[in-house]
Formats: C-alpha cells, sequence, structure tokens
C-alpha cells in the first residue's frame, strides 16, 4: 500500500485520501461520532455504521481505507467510507433509536456518504437513518433492502474466497476443518456456506467464550443456541476452552469474523492452519501479514474476502433483488481471488500484496480521470 504522507493533524494522509473525517458532537442526546469518507472517484461512498465504544479516529480510517479497496476491488460505483457511533450497541432501544436519528442528521450534508449497517447496528437502524435523510443502504425488506444478516451476504462472499483460494493452500475443501473467530452474522454463514462444500466446524468463539469438537459441530444446532442469546460455551456436544486456545486448533482454515487486530506479531505464530480467510475488516496488523506469509500461511485479505456485504448494498442501492446480489458476489469475489492468486504464484508475494496492487492500479486510473485530482 502507499506510503502515507505525514501530516500535523494525522499520519495516515496518501494519494487515494481520506477525503473527509469529521468530528459529531451532539451532548443533548449523548452522541458522539467519527465519520471518514476516504474515496469517491468511483462515486459515493459506501461505508457501514459501527457502533462501539472503543473506536479512534486511525481505526475509523483504516476500516474506511478496506471499503475503498473493495469497493474498487469489486468494481463498483462507490467509494469507501466509515462512520463510529461510540456508545455500547445493547443501550435501550429508545436510547439508541434517538442516538441513531441524531447521527443521521448530523450526516445529512455528507451527500457523499451512503451509510449501512456495521457492527453494533442493524436493518431497523437504517430504517431511521433513510426515515431522516432519505438515503441507507442495508435497509428492511419492507423498505425494498436486502437483509444482509439474513441471508449471509457477506458469509457468502467468504466461503466463495475459501473456495477459489483452496487450491492454492494446498486445502481440498471436502473434509477441510475450519475454525471461526466470531460465530455471528458473518461467521455463522461463512461456516454453513462452507459445510453445503464438504467441510466442518471443529471451532468457534464469541465475545463470552470459545469451544472446539473435531469431530465437528452442528452448525445448525449452534445457530439456535445463539439465536436464543445464548453464548457458543451454551452449545453441549463440545469442549469449552480458553478464547486464545481458538488460536492454536488444528484446522485447514481459520476464519477471523470479529473486530480488528485478532492476529498480531505477538500471536500469529500459534496459528494452526494453512488458509486464513479475513471475515472480518482489518483483523491482521501488517506484522502479522508479513508472518504469516514467511510461514506459508496463506491469508485472503478482508478487501477480497469479506466483499460481499457491500456488493449486496450495491445491487439494493440500484434496485436488484437476492438473487442479483448472490451473483455478483461469486462473480466479483470469486474472479478476484483467482487473479490475486494468479498474481502472487507468478511474482512470489503474498495475496496481500497482489491484491493491494491490483486495487490501486484500479484506483489510480479512477482518480487519473477526475478534473480536480490530488
Amino acid at each position: 500500500m502507499s506510503t502515507p504522507i505525514e501530516s500535523d493533524a494525522f499520519s495516515f494522509i496518501d494519494e487515494f485520501g481520506p477525503a473527509k473525517i469529521v468530528y459529531i458532537n451532539t451532548p443533548a442526546v449523548d452522541l458522539r461520532a467519527i465519520v471518514v469518507i476516504d474515496n469517491v472517484a468511483a462515486g459515493p461512498a459506501i461505508g457501514g455504521v459501527r457502533m462501539a465504544p472503543d473506536v479512534g479516529v486511525e481505526e475509523c480510517f483504516r476500516l474506511a481505507r478496506a471499503m475503498t479497496l473493495k469497493n474498487a476491488a469489486c468494481g463498483l460505483r462507490h467509494g469507501g467510507a466509515k462512520s463510529v457511533i461510540f456508545g455500547d450497541p445493547k443501550m435501550p432501544a429508545e436510547q439508541k433509536e434517538r442516538v441513531i436519528r441524531a447521527f443521521a442528521k448530523a450526516i445529512e450534508p455528507l451527500t457523499d456518504y451512503i451509510p449501512g449497517p456495521d457492527m453494533g447496528t442493524d436493518e431497523t437502524a437504517m430504517a431511521f437513518v433513510r426515515d431522516e435523510i432519505g438515503r441507507a443502504v442495508g435497509l428492511p425488506a419492507e423498505l425494498g433492502g436486502i437483509p444482509l444478516d439474513e441471508i449471509g451476504a457477506t458469509g457468502y462472499g467468504v466461503a466463495i474466497a475459501a473456495e477459489a483460494a483452496a487450491p492454492f493452500a494446498g486445502v481440498r475443501l471436502d473434509g477441510a476443518r475450519v475454525v471461526v473467530e466470531g460465530f455471528g452474522a458473518v461467521g455463522r454463514h461463512a461456516a454453513r456456506f462452507l459445510a453445503r462444500r464438504g467441510a466442518r466446524l471443529v471451532g468457534a468463539s464469541d465475545r463470552r467464550g470459545a469451544i472446539a469438537n473435531a469431530r465437528g459441530i452442528d452448525i445448525d444446532a449452534l445457530s439456535r443456541v445463539k439465536h436464543e442469546g445464548e453464548s457458543v460455551t451454551a452449545y453441549r456436544d463440545a469442549e469449552i476452552i480458553d478464547a486464545d486456545a481458538l488460536l492454536s486448533l488444528p484446522c485447514e482454515i481459520w476464519i477471523p469474523a470479529a473486530r480488528p487486530d485478532v492476529l498480531r506479531a505477538d500471536n500469529v505464530d500459534r496459528l494452526n492452519c494453512r488458509l486464513v480467510v479475513q471475515g472480518a475488516n482489518i483483523p491482521a496488523t501488517p506484522e502479522a501479514e508479513k508472518l504469516m506469509f514467511e510461514r506459508g500461511v496463506v491469508s485472503v485479505p478482508d478487501f477480497i474476502a469479506n466483499a460481499g456485504g457491500v456488493i449486496c448494498a450495491a445491487v439494493e442501492y440500484a434496485g436488484g433483488g437476492e438473487g442479483a446480489a448472490f451473483a455478483a458476489i461469486e462473480e466479483k469475489i470469486g474472479r478476484n481471488t483467482r487473479q490475486i492468486v494468479e498474481r502472487a504464484r507468478a511474482s512470489r508475494v503474498s495475496l496481500l500484496e497482489a491484491a493491494t496492487a491490483l486495487v490501486e492500479e484500479r484506483l489510480r486510473k479512477m482518480i487519473g480521470v477526475q478534473r480536480w485530482r490530488r
């Protein structure tokens, strides 16, 4: 990726962005938020609204840049953005609605930003946003939306990426053992779609604990446990393990599908797999990516593997339905993964390096036709 230019205000400006960083403070409803619109060369930026108590501006920028990269990789007519609302996503429903609506009014002037759901927000939150300002994606079906979490759009894309990258990693999906860090909206569906291809889930976690069963975990049964509001540890036919032990579970495919930076220089050497498919946004630090490559662990980067959600959002924004979304996810993510595998093999570089080079070429072409260029 391009080397950032140092700035007195922040140290991550480069040729691609960010175009805008907006801080929002509305004390009357206890709203504090950050919006990063990274790049709009291809069109208005799509990016999720995350609600969390502990995300800073640099992490918000990294998430926005991941959106820029995945949108460019998929050839979407959208740039990348991300926003974060500081708060507990489990706050009372009435309070959360007030905060979301206040956030929507605050971003109304940012017409080059189209918000969508992310960790801590959902389609109902996006319905509030659309009601306030007339634009959002990831809407309820009743408002013309495609239910991303229900159909598993992002998880489907992760499975497609795994299928395309598996031969490069020396993995056969039929019989492959899968570990999912973060058995939620993305990880659950990724496991389900991979199981249809013959893989078996042997380990899973959420923020309350982790489980393992070398014989296999019943994905439907575990999903029912989660639907009832329980932790994965309430699933009976598995051993409860320490969350850190999930890293070293023997498997062929390891899927990080929760928070950023779960793979770091201080723990990535414990991975016991051949293939990492990144279901979460920025789940690996640059140092971890380098160490995985040196160890021969194939890692499909987030902006390639987990683009299913934003592809689905773009299809929804253009008026398409579920069938069109699944077809686009399979075509775009499968093609991109195969392309970066070919580049990586030819140049003997990591999939991250190959993917970054591919996407930056596309971004430079987009920026090159703009009248006002950086």
